[in-house]
């Protein structure tokens, strides 16, 4: 079975499980998985584990990078293009006034009333549905960079790139950034450009691809501390038998011959977690 992970560029319209049921139906294989979602509307990198890889998945970095297309003049539903307005302005702002600011580092941030988070066993999005209100509780996420790339001051649409962590909603930065000016705000476009160690220019196209002309060895993509072995050592992470330790922390990849052998955690000894023999 191939072992790997592929850079998918995710269109408009699919959702990233849509994706790995297109990848299954190409390959003949089940053990196939995404590393983060995408909404449908947005498009971008999206990282695919195929086969025993699916196994590495909590384990790639998971800080996101956007570019997001946002509309000022009117807030939505669901904070982007595909809800319905909630708020509209006819007032006209400049580049001058889209303070960014508040947006960098760690800040509190209220998920959109439209998502999968799930209060009390029920994602938001049905209660939203329902016309059901639910307390939202506020969730930190960390901003690394946010920067205005570009304003059309016609269409009154902005171009903000924006660096984060995991859980990061950017249609909240959005309707916040419409909501702090006073005009309303919703994302018409996002493009997620990078997810860890993958980024889009690296990335392939979904429709007609050759999955082994494509795939990545994962200790490429992987951004842990390495530690190659063989012999006795070997022998003994084949049967899930501790190591020597030296000066190791953490979680460890082992490698023999640039291939994965196991995952491991250091403290006195390197444990075996996950083997790939």
């Amino acid at each position: 079975m191939p072992f790997g992970v592929l850079n998918i560029y995710k269109p408009v319209g699919m959702t990233s499980h849509d994706v790995v049921a297109v990848l299954r139906r190409v390959t003949k294989i089940r053990q196939i998985g995404h590393t983060g979602t995408l909404d449908p509307f947005a498009e971008g990198v999206l990282p695919v584990c195929i086969g025993k890889a699916t196994r590495l998945i909590e384990y790639f970095a998971d800080d996101k990078e956007y570019l997001a297309t946002v509309q000022f003049g009117s807030a939505t539903t669901t904070y982007d293009i595909e809800g319905e307005k909630t708020f509209i302005s006819d007032r006209k702002i400049t580049a001058d006034d889209i303070d960014l600011k508040p947006f960098e580092g760690e800040i509190e941030q209220l998920p959109p009333v439209y998502s999968a988070i799930k209060v009390k066993g029920k994602k938001l999005y049905e209660y939203a549905r329902e016309g059901k209100e639910v307390e939202i509780q506020p969730r930190k996420v960390t901003i690394e960079k946010i920067e205005l790339k570009s304003f059309d001051e016609k269409l009154q649409q902005a171009e903000i790139l924006i660096k984060c962590s995991k859980g990061t909603y950017i249609r909240s930065i959005a309707h916040d950034l419409g909501q702090n000016i006073g005009v309303g705000a919703h994302l018409v476009k996002l493009v997620r450009t990078q997810a860890g160690k993958f980024r889009v220019d690296n990335s392939v196209q979904l429709e007609g691809i050759d999955v082994s002309a494509n795939l990545i060895n994962p200790l490429e993509m992987l951004d842990l501390p390495k530690l190659d072995v063989s012999g006795e050592q070997l022998e003994k992470i084949r049967h899930g038998m501790p190591i020597e330790n030296n000066g190791y922390s953490g979680n460890i990849i082992l490698t023999n011959d640039n291939q994965i052998v196991a995952v491991a955690q250091a403290d006195d000894k390197i444990k075996v977690k996950k083997v790939f023999l």
